[in-house]
């Protein structure tokens, strides 16, 4: 079957869709972006990723292509067309090509943004055999740029990060800064100690995760204690579990870093019960 696609206002064949080669997404990276999973033909946590990308644009100064509302009415027009019941609509704002080549950016308000979704299919998404043997992880220097908060097609580094735990047969990396895990090359990462869930603070050096939001309040919730702050690699070693967070992955456990094994071994019985709330009451409020 073929998949239609969103482009600039248009529902349209995959094969059809262009974007002009000015476009400053291809040259100069100038665009954002959110990912949001489809569970049960559902949006989860759709209002948490329109309130991010609205952050985004307005800290790269760029103009919204259009309301929530109607973002809301193509992400579900995309799903019903392209039958999804579990997977993923990945969404796409760009400063659009305003002319030639150029560092300098136009004023936001004359410069006609680009606007682009589409759909990936992910049958199982939510019964990941991943949840049930848990990642290994591999450490890895951060060398990204200093706003991690903004959600930008920036990507380069993270693949490269992906692409090295691969290579040492792993499954991803977590990045470390000044002796400190920031996060995974697409998730936020997080320890467990007793009853204790660790996590670095919010601010420019990691992205504000809407999965990482969700479940901070349903563990608070479910009585575990939160505390945000910085941990290293060592401290996560020596931690009884580990897991991280994302609009596709949910909860995953981490049961391995850097060759170390994190607790038993095995997926820790926080980071599963966190997997099972999430999922569950992310459903319940899935639009």
């Amino acid at each position: 079957m073929t998949r239609t696609v969103y482009v600039n206002g248009e529902y349209l064949p995959e094969h059809e869709a262009k974007v002009s080669i000015f476009d400053r997404a291809f040259l100069m990276a100038d665009g954002v972006y959110e990912v949001t999973s489809v569970l049960d033909g559902k949006l989860i946590d759709f209002a948490g990723h329109a309130a991010r990308l609205e952050r985004s644009l307005k800290e790269l100064d760029m103009r919204a292509p259009c309301d929530t509302d109607t973002l809301l009415e193509v992400h579900r027009e995309l799903v019903r067309l392209n039958g999804i019941e579990e997977g993923l609509v990945y969404l796409q704002v760009t400063r659009g090509a305003p002319g030639d080549r150029d560092f300098v950016f136009p004023d936001p308000e004359t410069t006609e943004p680009t606007l682009v979704l589409f759909t990936q299919n992910k049958p199982g998404l939510a019964d990941s055999p991943a949840a049930k043997t848990g990642m290994r992880i591999i450490s890895i220097e951060d060398q990204r740029w200093g706003r991690r908060d903004i959600k930008t097609v920036q990507l380069l580094y993270p693949s490269m990060g992906k692409m090295m735990a691969k290579k040492a047969g792993a499954d991803d990396a977590w990045m470390v800064e000044d002796g400190f895990v920031t996060e995974g090359t697409s998730n936020n990462a997080y320890i467990v100690k007793g009853n204790k869930i660790i996590t670095r603070a919010l601010s420019n050096d990691i992205l504000h995760g809407i999965t990482r939001a969700a479940v901070l309040r349903f563990a608070r919730e479910a009585q575990m204690e939160v505390e945000e702050r910085n941990f290293s690699i060592e401290e996560a070693q020596a931690a009884d579990e580990a897991f991280v967070t994302s609009a596709s992955a949910f909860v995953m456990p981490v049961v391995e870093i850097d060759g170390v094994a994190v607790g038993a071994g095995t997926p820790g019985h926080r980071a599963v019960r966190l997997r099972e709330i999430y999922l569950d009451e992310s459903r319940k409020a899935a639009v």
